[in-house]
């Protein structure tokens, strides 16, 4: 398959008519799968109400078909073709947050999207990005668009066109480069399904920001018990990870240090994980600076370009900083876990 290529400047003023966007739109009406750019990372996207088209989501990014999708829509009113309620809280959230790094699990009403989507769940994960490009497109598009992040399954989300293109060239129809985007980690997912609101994946809306809107929040045991499974999208399998294995140390530059001397002397070649004010505190093979510590945002808008970049250094074993989990770095540190695979180093 050839894959297409879009070039859109995000910054400009954008139409549904342009005929970048209406292309692309285009393949997603004929149930193609088209990646395009958010505010938090690129999304795969395909006709939600398709199960041929989510059916080639799973297929390019050999994603596990039991792990449901986020749907993305572009206005409120599309919420009624496919949402049987939403509950005061989710009002209330979507009025502060949308368009925005939230995702919200909702009810839906059955028949209505692929149940690939929704991985045979009475639910159904809902947000609108917070980006031109991918609101014009969805528009354009006139249909609900499923939308995992663009890469292979298991790997490091795309933050670029390039991550993309690496990762799916030929497996996919399009992609809409609309360059680099903001926020770097994906959204937060929150259910408004139950009682009480359940915080399933961190992202780019804060724990904290939710609750100083809508009072407490409950947290997922799979995001804090390690026996437990998460049921968000993307988070029931390893993800986010580079070729090489990767640890994250949580004692400090010295520590960090003494265990890159003692894998360096097993003769493997080491990458080291840091911020901007640690940079100068190692040694090692490849020294990749993620952010400032000061700033938990920027480490998390450069945490997945950071994490592919070890691969093209090609590095035997990674060690990753800590940082504290709270804001957004409960969304950081929840990502460095998960590419880890839970491996911590004291």
């Amino acid at each position: 398959m050839k894959t297409r290529r879009w070039f859109v400047d995000s910054s400009a003023e954008l139409s549904t008519t342009d005929p970048q966007i209406t292309q692309a739109a285009e393949l997603l009406r004929q149930n193609e799968v088209v990646a395009f750019p958010t505010e938090t990372v690129y999304g795969l996207g395909a006709n939600a109400e398709n199960t041929e088209a989510v059916t080639k989501i799973y297929e390019a990014k050999g994603r596990p078909s039991d792990n449901p999708l986020i749907v993305h829509i572009s206005d409120i009113g599309q919420l009624d073709r496919f949402i049987s309620h939403i509950p005061e809280t989710a009002k209330k959230l979507m009025k502060l947050f949308w368009p925005g790094a939230l995702t919200l699990v909702l009810p839906c009403k059955p028949g209505v999207l692929s149940p690939r989507v929704t991985a045979g769940l009475e639910t159904v994960a809902v947000r609108m990005p917070d980006h031109p490009v991918a609101l014009a497109l969805i528009s354009s598009a006139g249909l609900p668009i499923a939308a995992p992040s663009a890469n292979l399954s298991g790997k490091p989300s795309p933050t670029k066109a390039e991550h993309v293109a690496h990762d799916l060239n030929g497996r996919i129809a399009g992609i809409v480069d609309g360059g680099a985007t903001g926020i770097g980690v994906e959204s937060t997912v929150l259910s408004c399904a139950g009682k009480q609101p359940v915080l399933l994946r961190p992202g780019g809306v804060t724990k904290e920001q939710i609750e100083s809107a809508a009072g407490p929040v409950l947290v997922d045991k799979g995001l804090t018990e390690e026996d437990e499974v998460p049921i968000s999208p993307g988070m029931k399998y390893t993800h986010y990870a580079p070729s090489a294995p990767l640890a994250v140390a949580d004692g400090g530059a010295r520590r960090i240090q003494e265990l890159a001397d003692e894998y360096k002397s097993r003769g493997k070649r080491i990458g080291i994980l840091t911020t901007e004010e640690n940079a100068e505190s190692y040694q090692a093979d490849f020294i990749k600076v993620c952010g400032r510590r000061a700033d938990l945002e920027t480490v998390a808008s450069a945490l997945y370009d950071a994490l592919r970049s070890f691969d093209e250094a090609e590095v035997d074993m990674i060690i990753s900083e800590s940082f504290p989990d709270t804001g957004v770095g409960l969304a950081v540190m929840n990502r460095l876990m998960k590419a880890a695979g839970g491996t911590v180093i004291h």
